[in-house]
């Protein structure tokens, strides 16, 4: 009976060792998918663009609060960018200080726009898929 005491002890200490090990992965898992943040900025309006939405992504690049920091242009903001020289020169600014760029094509091109996005470095694709792998595995996502 000691013997099989000793096992079933030897086996619960295992398991517990397991189990802690196993929840530090995936503390540490949810700590690199917290390093990723997504921009998803789908407004027409000029002032939330220059004081909000470019405002933040931009410091959240430049002063590393994240690992990866992603911009979405989707719907009426792919407009307003491709017409409005100041904002074109903040994406740049934003592009040169590592913020990944992405835009979706079926919106881009509603608008007559696709070309001039991909001019100023914007990779224009169908976002819906992209979209919901980013969303599923764990991109902190801010909507502006």
């Amino acid at each position: 009976m000691k013997i099989k005491s000793f096992f079933l002890f030897v086996l619960l200490f295992a398991l517990g060792t397991a189990l802690q090990t196993l929840s530090f992965a995936q503390v540490e898992n949810a700590k690199k998918d917290k390093s990723k943040l997504l921009i998803l900025w789908t407004s027409g309006d000029r002032d939330v663009a220059l004081k909000v939405c470019f405002m933040y992504t931009h410091a959240a690049a430049k002063q590393k609060w994240f690992d990866r920091v992603r911009l979405v242009v989707w719907g009426p903001s792919s407009r307003l960018l491709a017409n409005d020289a100041e904002l074109e020169q903040k994406i740049k600014a934003m592009k040169k200080d590592g913020v990944e760029l992405f835009a979706c094509v079926v919106c881009a091109d509603s608008y007559g726009v696709s070309g001039k996005l991909r001019e100023l470095g914007i990779t224009v694709i169908g976002m819906g898929k992209p979209l919901t792998e980013m969303l599923k595995s764990g991109w902190t996502t801010l909507t502006f």
